[in-house]
């Protein structure tokens, strides 16, 4: 049994992308590892003074609820599921993630409009990155 790493953010783009993985999962008879973010850079962006531990708390605990939620629907499909919450760049913390948690397969979901983290060129890119730097097939589903 092999591992699957699926990042979320919550959000319908994410559910497909979870579904998919779920999916992919079942077939393969792997166990899914969902990993969300905290990334507070957005901040530095700001005039406006904002206590940075506070919405570090905030965003964590949004994290842990989109976790839960994201390994309650794989779990109710049959998929064996757990998930860890990092701090930090996605990308570093991704390409972290999946080798601290020896997993198998990193998926990446579609962008999916303005609200993508990513266009189509990069997250390719990025998807050839994970692979050069981790040894880690990454697929974008």
């Amino acid at each position: 049994m092999g591992t699957i790493l699926c990042a979320t953010r919550g959000g319908e783009t994410s559910y497909r992308t979870q579904d998919i993985a779920i999916a992919l999962a079942q077939e393969r008879g792997d166990e899914l590892l969902f990993l969300y973010v905290v990334d507070i850079g957005f901040l530095d962006k700001t005039e406006r003074t904002v206590r940075p531990d506070v919405v570090t708390t905030e965003m964590e605990k949004m994290g842990e609820f989109l976790l839960a939620m994201a390994q309650e629907r794989a779990q109710k499909q049959g998929v064996e599921a757990s998930y860890v919450l990092r701090h930090g760049d996605l990308r570093r913390e991704l390409q972290a993630a999946a080798r601290e948690e020896a997993v198998d397969l990193v998926v990446l979901g579609q962008p999916a409009g303005a609200e993508s983290a990513f266009v189509p060129a990069d997250l390719e890119a990025f998807a050839a990155e994970i692979e050069a730097e981790t040894g880690v097939e990454a697929r974008i589903i």
